[in-house]
């Protein structure tokens, strides 16, 4: 077991030198973004003189600019090197941050959040897509560490921020930029020293061939999502049924992100007695458990058939924190807090299920050959999550009490079966062998 822990696997991970260097190239960006997100809102209210509403605008602008980057950067990368595109948007966003250094200016400040969210969630795109084909079928291992190393990153830059948050001043906050720029401009440096990984662009034909046509018996529905990792021309996600379902019925799956950071704080001050002083421990224990367990989750939940039985674990999971927030309004100051805490520890449980199975899945059900396309689409999930997300927990769940809690964790529950069964049947489909003529003599 010592040679499975996660100092062990971070050392030699799956990919090898490449993969090192990439999740080394992670742990800088995230400690960074780890900055920036804890003093973004503070700076420009502050700093910039922003009223709320203008505030509400530039985030929700770059929340539709973090949508398009996922699509965009996946098509990008089905004709340009993915490592060259990764560089790129970190150098964009050392360009975006340096930006903000000389600016007040609304329209400008605007531009520069937009591509900034645009540049990070199409690096994210791009992160996923590289380490698919360096880790190849170790993928969901790979995941797991980068979500460690992911996590510790931003505690770290979190706890950097506030430190320059206790200061308080113009040129604190400017610092904390420079900071953040200083990891983008790290980050690219060190992914400039990999290789760019096989399988890049319309080239990775090798791999379609190997791909499957549904038999003469199979339904049409199914002959069209197999016939994707067949021959002719190259297959578009949006025009892909079977794909296009699974990234639908993966926005819901994320909704673990928004219950946890929005949700249980805001259930925990306006509809229980528990301390406020409970807050900060639900991201504590959040980073704790991902830290220890995301290893042995991704273990167990490993290739497209371990996927799958996550998917549905995850809506009974996410079911079980929606009963014991709902629950958690009908008892003392103690109750409630041990409540809400068990609710944060399930949540981030399921958070663990999805992160694997949602990437698992993303590359299992897309056609080789057209799967950095496939992936941009899949990424859009997160980013959607993030902007309608906290507006259903508030506007819906939220408002109509306890029941609206246990609505949403039946609603996950079963668009989780319905994932999960969907999913399996595209498996299917794709595995068919084909059939090969056999030739007369």
């Amino acid at each position: 077991m010592r040679g499975n822990g996660l100092w062990s696997q971070l050392r030699r991970p799956p990919g090898g030198r490449d993969a090192r260097i990439m999740l080394l190239a992670q742990g800088v960006d995230r400690t960074g973004t780890g900055v920036w997100a804890a003093a973004s809102v503070l700076y420009f209210t502050y700093v910039c003189g922003m009223d709320a509403g203008r505030l509400g605008l530039l985030l929700g602008v770059g929340a539709v600019a973090g949508i398009i980057g996922s699509p965009l950067s996946g098509r990008a990368a089905e004709r340009f090197s993915v490592r060259g595109l990764l560089i790129g948007c970190h150098l964009l966003r050392v360009a975006t941050m340096a930006l903000l250094l000389v600016v007040q200016d609304f329209t400008a400040l605007l531009v520069s959040v937009a591509l900034t969210c645009l540049a990070e969630r199409g690096a994210k795109t791009l992160e996923m897509l590289f380490a698919t084909r360096v880790a190849g079928e170790r993928r969901a291992t790979y995941q797991a560490l980068f979500r460690s190393v992911a996590n510790g990153g931003y505690a770290v830059g979190t706890g950097v921020a506030a430190i320059g948050l206790a200061f308080g001043t113009t040129t604190a906050y400017r610092a904390l930029i420079v900071a953040n720029a200083l990891s983008y401009l790290l980050a690219a440096a060190l992914i400039r020293r990999t290789e760019e990984p096989a399988g890049r662009g319309l080239g990775a034909v090798a791999e379609a061939e190997a791909a499957a046509e549904a038999g003469s018996k199979a339904e049409p529905e199914v002959k069209a999502e197999a016939s994707v990792a067949g021959g002719g021309a190259v297959p578009s996600p949006w025009r892909d049924r079977g794909y296009l379902l699974f990234v639908l019925l993966d926005l819901p799956m994320c909704l673990d992100d928004s219950v946890l950071n929005v949700g249980l704080p805001l259930w925990l001050i306006h509809h229980t007695d528990a301390p406020h002083a409970v807050v900060p421990a639900f991201l504590t224990l959040n980073t704790v458990l991902v830290v220890v367990l995301q290893l042995r989750v991704s273990g167990w939940a490993e290739r497209p058939g371990g996927a799958t039985r996550a998917v549905g674990w995850y809506g009974v999971t996410l079911l079980a924190s929606c009963l014991l927030i709902a629950l958690s309004t009908g008892g003392g100051p103690l109750t409630a807090s041990l409540a809400l805490l068990a609710a944060a520890a399930l949540v981030t449980l399921a958070e663990l299920m999805r992160s694997v199975s949602s990437w698992e899945l993303a590359v299992s059900l897309a056609p080789p050959r057209a799967r950095a396309s496939y992936l941009g689409v899949a990424g859009m999930s997160q980013s959607v999550q993030k902007s309608v997300g906290p507006m259903l927990l508030t506007g819906v769940v939220m408002a109509a009490g306890p029941v609206g809690w246990l609505a949403l964790g039946a609603a996950s529950t079963g668009l989780a079966a319905l994932q999960r069964r969907a999913s399996l049947r595209r498996l299917a489909a794709l595995a068919v062998p084909e059939r090969v003529p056999v030739a007369v003599g």
